[in-house]
């Protein structure tokens, strides 16, 4: 890929977006208060999302987690039968993102792959700094094997997935699951974070005026784990971890024109080489956060339609 002029790779629907995001001249999340970058990013979630599938069953609780806290979650599914769940984590640098702002992704997945969702409002930083999004999701996850069933649900078919940063929590979440020996179906990575310190040539090359720029990486990551030596955790960093053989069967989408492209490549890599089934989709010439801009990118509804499948193929 030429690096020099990155921005010739981009559709001409994804170049309109960036287009009219520059002429909007909002203040970027990086120069805002995590409390302000919160409100700003649940504003403009929606701006080029589809419109939202009405599905049969629509339930918010909370589940306990470890240290006694009453997790949010909400269970989206197209009907009341005995369905197998994804566990959902949103994206947003582990600071920002809610059940809301993924809503709609949440639901056009259940509709069209036919399974529950449950969304996770795990615990942001900087007031939650590591490990905690993690612990939250693993909760998240390890509830559902347990109690699943008390809500109606297959609690043999689990998978885990999430954008982002919750892509990160969900790979982190298949090689915690494969420690302890709880079979899950599917990790659903979608441009997932994966490395430890962000020097990949796609940084390089899309660090800025692609969407997610290297600011706001170096933003949501100091809030998130101030001290650059633990980022070698395999939670935080899944390339990091000693193996994982033996971790679920991945779906992986990746954008393009991401500053996350190579570091999810890579782990592509480290789960072919361990003989872990990967099923990868690029999206050519367009950015992070693209799954949510459907009304726009055309890419992001047949993004929908390759995680749906993938996800009816490991849970059949």
């Amino acid at each position: 890929m030429s690096h020099r002029h990155p921005r010739a790779l981009l559709t001409p629907a994804m170049h309109g977006v960036l287009e009219r995001m520059a002429r909007a001249g909002q203040v970027p999340l990086h120069a805002l208060t995590p409390q302000q970058a919160r409100a700003a990013y649940e504003t403009n979630a929606g701006v080029l999302d589809l419109a939202p599938v009405k599905l049969h069953r629509v339930e918010n609780f909370t589940l306990p987690v470890r240290d006694g806290f009453d997790l949010p979650v909400r269970l989206v599914a197209p009907s009341d039968e005995p369905l197998p769940v994804l566990v959902y984590f949103h994206g947003g640098g582990f600071t920002v993102g809610s059940i809301a702002t993924h809503d709609v992704l949440c639901r056009h997945l259940s509709h069209l792959a036919h399974c529950a969702v449950l969304s996770v409002a795990y615990r942001l930083a900087p007031e939650h700094r590591f490990p905690v999004a993690f612990e939250d999701a693993w909760g998240a996850v390890t509830w559902v094997a347990q109690h699943g069933a008390e809500k109606g649900l297959d609690a043999t078919r689990i998978a885990v997935g999430g954008d982002s940063a919750g892509g990160t929590l969900a790979a982190a979440c298949a090689l915690q699951a494969r420690d302890v020996g709880l079979d899950l179906k599917l990790q659903l990575l979608i441009y997932p974070g994966c490395c430890a310190h962000q020097d990949t040539p796609s940084h390089k090359a899309f660090g800025r005026g692609f969407v997610l720029e290297a600011a706001h990486i170096d933003y949501f990551f100091d809030l998130y784990m101030p001290n650059k030596k633990d980022r070698e955790d395999w939670r935080f960093a899944p390339l990091m971890a000693d193996d994982v053989d033996g971790v679920a069967p991945a779906w992986m989408g990746l954008a393009e024109c991401d500053p996350l492209v190579d570091e999810g490549l890579q782990y592509a890599d480290k789960l072919r080489t361990a003989e872990v089934v990967v099923d990868l989709d690029i999206y050519r010439g367009v950015t992070h956060e693209f799954i949510k801009m459907g009304r726009a990118i055309p890419e992001a509804r047949q993004a929908h339609m390759d995680a749906a499948r993938a996800l009816k193929h490991a849970f059949s």
